[in-house]
């Protein structure tokens, strides 16, 4: 019997048609306000005060940009029974009131607290606004109950405690509402992946030899701007000599004959990211090179078939090699080379995946958790190394990789 291969996952393009069925916005907004509002409703807090943009644009569906986003003036409340409302930047209230109507105008408001501290605490800006959360929270009737947080500066925490409000972590839940993505979620990170597929083919396309690492880099983030990205977060560029120790990063290197490179391509479709590492050989690979991809991909393979719903974090987490396998003395300082993380609207969501954590406190994959499988190997010249990652959702069916560049074997490009 032939065993037929999974149905793909759609990856539809950028526009909305009235001939097929694609991102229904409208039903991803519903989505995400109800897991937020049933994480509330299922713990002690009477609100949830949300500063982390992620968490802001989960619940009230509005986003203005890394550069405003994550300066700590932007805050939403979620009370029991209530819709959201948001205090964001400047003018941005009034686009919100015109374009974003899914909160109810009033819903939307003016507020800043200082930039991260540029502006002093005792300028009042903190008090005044935990002053008018605690009025809203007794208007509420929950002001007795805790209040939630995620992500808080320090001043704004003493001012909520100052003025009678018991705070408790909010994250948790959050990062426990996140975690199963809806079929809308799957598909913005399918597509997202899919203009990742894009750039390596033009990556393979340029990498030779008098090529520099951050000219790579840029025409990544050219490329991705011009498919549609909202937000280029890293593109990590790695050769030669630079593969081992890993350094998460990139330079001006000159790209050279027979140079093992690694990149990784991390970025946004309509907020839902990327972390998407391939291995390259430059026009020729040497014997410690293949090695290191085939036994990376081996413990890539190991994985991915060790992970289906039911199975604990801790199983998985032993399919991978531990930290002596390739030449490090712990878990720390290995992580982040043999692991899996969680994608969504952040780049390291739940569930975490590895050695270091997953032993103490395992977590049962469910159907509809996405995340990245990261592999690394030194290779054994002492310099070059392998990297590569999947994005997997988890279906009733078991995995289904996104990211489909090819990356069975160490791909060499432009060989001689």
């Amino acid at each position: 019997m032939t065993t037929q291969a999974p149905q793909p996952l759609p990856a539809p393009g950028h526009m909305g048609v009235d001939y097929e069925e694609r991102v229904d916005f409208d039903r991803l907004r519903r989505y995400r306000l109800d897991r937020a509002k049933a994480a509330l409703e299922s713990s002690e807090c009477g609100a949830f005060l949300l500063f982390d943009f992620y968490n802001i644009r989960y619940t009230t569906q509005t986003w203005i940009g890394g550069a405003l986003g994550d300066k700590m003036i932007r805050y939403a409340l979620l009370a029991r029974d209530k819709d959201p409302v948001l205090w964001d930047f400047g003018s941005a209230v009034k686009h919100h009131k015109k374009y974003s109507r899914w909160v109810p105008e009033e819903n939307y408001r003016a507020g800043f607290l200082g930039f991260r501290g540029a502006v002093a605490p005792s300028v009042g800006l903190m008090a005044e606004a935990v002053a008018e959360i605690k009025s809203m929270l007794v208007e509420a009737g929950v002001a007795d109950m805790p209040v939630g947080v995620d992500i808080v500066e320090p001043p704004f925490l003493f001012e909520m405690e100052r003025q009678g409000l018991r705070v408790v972590d909010a994250q948790q839940l959050m990062l426990d509402a996140r975690c199963i993505k809806s079929a809308d979620e799957i598909m913005l990170l399918n597509q997202a992946a899919a203009m990742v597929d894009g750039v390596y083919q033009d990556i393979v396309e340029m990498l030779k030899p008098g090529v520099r690492e951050n000219q790579i880099v840029a025409h990544a983030n050219k490329r991705l701007y011009e498919m549609g990205s909202d937000q280029v977060e890293a593109v990590n560029a790695i050769s030669g000599e630079r593969c081992n120790p890993h350094p998460h990063n990139f330079t001006d290197r000159l790209i050279r004959p027979g140079d093992q490179a690694f990149f990784d391509i991390i970025h946004s479709y309509n907020g839902y990211r990327t972390c998407y590492y391939r291995t390259f050989a430059v026009g020729s690979s040497t014997p410690a090179q293949r090695d290191a991809y085939k036994k990376a991909r081996e413990w890539m393979d190991r994985g991915i078939a060790g992970i289906r719903a039911g199975v604990g974090t801790d199983e998985v987490a032993a399919l991978l090699p531990a930290a002596e396998e390739f030449g490090f003395g712990s878990e720390m300082e290995a992580f982040g080379l043999q692991f899996a993380h969680g994608l969504g609207l952040g780049l390291h969501e739940r569930p975490i995946i590895s050695r270091l954590n997953s032993m103490k406190e395992p977590v049962e994959l469910q159907v509809g958790m996405v995340f990245a499988l990261e592999t690394y190997c030194p290779a054994a010249d002492g310099f070059s190394a392998a990297r590569i990652e999947e994005e997997i959702v988890i279906t009733e069916d078991g995995p289904q990789v996104l990211t489909l560049f090819p990356a069975q074997d160490l791909v060499v490009t432009n060989p001689y």
